[in-house]
């Protein structure tokens, strides 16, 4: 993606965070919305430069866990949530990636088809890519992911990791394959 960002617009990633942080942006929303109106960008090459300027994506992180415990400062008590679900996502198969953000870990296969998020101090997201599936029992549409997940599972503590969570946890895992 990296390469193809020159290819699409004639400079480097260096020199679009250099744009980027001339202007002082300090948001990534900011970012997304000047690199789309201003430059053209589709969602995908303004997220990636969002996240290089803002040094918030996996890659540019000086490690991982820097952003995990980030995620997670005033909400310490949705780690355990998380860290059964780490547990299960992994279990699904060696081909499940996680990819931490700033304010949530993407979960990948071929493409992303989970994220978890510590939302607020009283409520853990878990936002999947169902697309197609209407939304029933637990499962909610999600409007709010930036077409990221077409579905949320809201949680409040680790005992609503239920069978019904994990399932549609596995259903995403096999779409996204």
């Amino acid at each position: 993606m990296i390469d193809n960002l020159e290819k699409n617009t004639g400079k480097s990633l260096k020199e679009w965070i250099r744009i980027v942080q001339k202007e002082g942006f300090e948001k990534h929303g900011e970012i997304l919305k000047f690199l789309k109106s201003e430059h053209g960008f589709t969602h995908g090459f303004a997220n990636l430069v969002a996240h290089k300027a803002l040094k918030s994506d996996a890659g540019s992180a000086s490690e991982t866990g820097d952003l995990i415990i980030k995620q997670y400062k005033g909400k310490e008590h949705f780690l355990p949530i998380y860290e059964r679900l780490h547990a299960e996502l992994t279990a699904l198969g060696n081909d499940v990636e996680f990819a931490p953000k700033n304010a949530y870990v993407s979960v990948k296969r071929k493409k992303q088809f989970a994220m978890l998020i510590p939302a607020t101090k009283t409520r853990f997201e878990i936002g999947l890519n169902l697309k197609g599936l209407p939304a029933e029992g637990i499962l909610e549409a999600d409007s709010k992911t930036n077409g990221m997940c077409s579905h949320k599972i809201q949680l409040s503590n680790e005992a609503g990791v239920t069978t019904e969570v994990i399932r549609w946890i596995e259903k995403a895992y096999d779409a996204a394959g």
